[in-house]
């Protein structure tokens, strides 16, 4: 059942549509992102959501509770709506100790001391922090720090955790520690997460559905799976892990590359698709394509790089470029060579979907 509903939200910032009648709906519980290249408007998004932007058009619901309509010319002020926020900049007091960081907003809002005690203890103690309850954050690690910032949001016992990109400023291995225990968090609590990123391995770890964004459009809401594996469209699936885009020229019986260079008998477009266009993108996963003795599409080996666990290959295709990833036991082609590729999971597009921010 949907918690948070935003429903054609709007926002425009002169001239600029930052983003454009937006209609998402978030479940109580649910760990949601908003995943998309730097400008397509998730940040704003979650502003809206926060109170610190109104809307020029729509309406944002929480619960039984109306957050913001352009059409009844209402907006509830951020202090009022209760939400838990952790910003990318840790936002730490450093003349308060921890123990008053946590405790701030609770005085904020004038609760009985008991009360104040016993809510700081607890968000300390799920962020593994009562041990550093009277030092200062500037004696704390990053890591330290954004803990900090998710114990102030837990304390006012939030039912909406908004998360503005708070991993960002980590390293990778403090970042990947996080992001486990912000799922515990939110397991522990049983509040919905709105998360905004642009690390697409981060959504992919702490959702249940991500909104991926563009220009201020929603492009795809949908599971992680089924955003990676199932793109709505020719961006999200350059957006979304690595990917190869191959130029080709078909009707229904035949391809082949724009310089000359004929594919096997098989790897076709769709047919509905050749009714009204020539020029096609075929779409791949680095690691969704198999070296073949025979039947592949042909190319030269021109690098060939261990990655660890991987080997990273750089194929030439005619005059274009394809990427190929194995595991480093699996035999491959040395550079220079020649070697025949097998699509495993094509998709088409059309040339008109350009895939850039």
């Amino acid at each position: 059942m949907s918690y948070v509903r935003l429903m054609d939200v709007t926002k425009r910032f002169g001239v600029v549509t930052a983003v454009k009648a937006l209609n998402v709906a978030i479940g109580k519980g649910e760990c949601f992102s908003m995943l998309g290249p730097s400008g397509c408007g998730k940040t704003t998004t979650l502003r809206m959501i926060a109170g610190f932007e109104d809307l020029d058009a729509g309406e944002i619901h929480v619960g039984d509770r109306l957050m913001s309509s352009r059409r009844q010319n209402y907006y509830l002020p951020p202090e009022k709506r209760d939400f838990g926020m952790v910003f990318q900049a840790f936002a730490v007091w450093p003349h308060l100790s921890v123990y008053e960081n946590v405790a701030f907003p609770l005085r904020i809002r004038k609760l009985p001391a008991a009360e104040i005690a016993k809510r700081t203890h607890e968000a300390l103690r799920s962020t593994n922090l009562l041990h550093a309850a009277q030092s200062s954050p500037e004696d704390l690690s990053g890591g330290g720090k954004q803990r900090v910032a998710l114990a102030r949001a837990l304390a006012i016992n939030p039912d909406v955790m908004l998360l503005d990109e708070p991993l960002s400023s980590l390293d990778p291995h403090l970042r990947e520690e996080m992001r486990f225990e912000i799922k515990e968090l939110q397991k522990q609590y049983g509040f919905s997460i709105i998360y905004v990123t642009h690390d697409q391995s981060e959504a992919m770890a702490l959702s249940d559905r991500i909104l991926v964004m563009r220009l201020g459009v929603a492009q795809q809401v949908d599971s992680p799976l089924n955003i990676y594996t199932k793109p709505a469209n020719k961006f999200v699936f350059s957006f979304i892990g690595l990917s190869n885009f191959l130029e080709v020229l078909a009707d229904a019986e035949a391809a082949r590359t724009p310089d000359g260079l004929a594919l096997p008998i098989g790897i076709l477009p769709p047919r509905d698709m050749c009714a009204d266009r020539r020029t096609f993108s075929l779409a791949s996963r680095p690691s969704e394509i198999d070296f073949c003795a025979e039947d592949g599409v042909r190319g030269v080996v021109l690098r060939k790089s261990f990655l660890g666990e991987i080997v990273d290959y750089q194929i030439r295709v005619g005059e274009q470029l394809v990427r190929v990833q194995k595991g480093r036991r699996a035999p491959g082609p040395d550079t220079g060579e020649a070697c025949g590729l097998r699509f495993l999971a094509p998709h088409w597009y059309g040339p008109e979907e350009e895939p850039e921010s």
